[in-house]
């Protein structure tokens, strides 16, 4: 990734990270959007396989999810041309770019998971 940039590199923290953290929180905010993205790294899906791939999740709210993700450049919609029209959601390139966060993301809740279960 160009312009990487960590917490690391500096005494306090500028703005900018502030800045940037808050926009990232921004677009990926909600219970339901990063389980949706998760369900789009593997491949495309139609709305009813990203529905079936996340319990619970109900069709109103995955729709509103998706258009926001999609506001967010983080999906794009794709309507091929076939019939029935069945519209496909993909990650983008900035979506995909998510993969080293949620990796990290996952590696800490494991950890972190089984540091709380080994204190009760």
């Amino acid at each position: 990734m160009e312009n990487q940039v960590s917490f690391k590199e500096v005494k306090a923290c500028p703005e900018r990270y502030v800045l940037a953290i808050s926009d990232t929180l921004n677009v990926l905010t909600g219970k339901w959007k990063l389980p949706i993205i998760g369900t789009l790294f593997y491949n495309k899906k139609r709305f009813e396989e990203i529905k079936n791939n996340i319990p619970r999740i109900t069709p109103g709210i995955l729709s509103k999810e998706l258009r926001e993700l999609e506001t967010n450049g983080i999906i794009k919609r794709v309507v091929p041309d076939s019939v029935p029209v069945a519209a496909e959601y993909e990650l983008t390139d900035s979506g995909r770019n998510l993969k080293e966060v949620l990796d990290r993301m996952l590696q800490w809740g494991i950890q972190h998971r089984d540091w709380v279960n080994a204190s009760i």
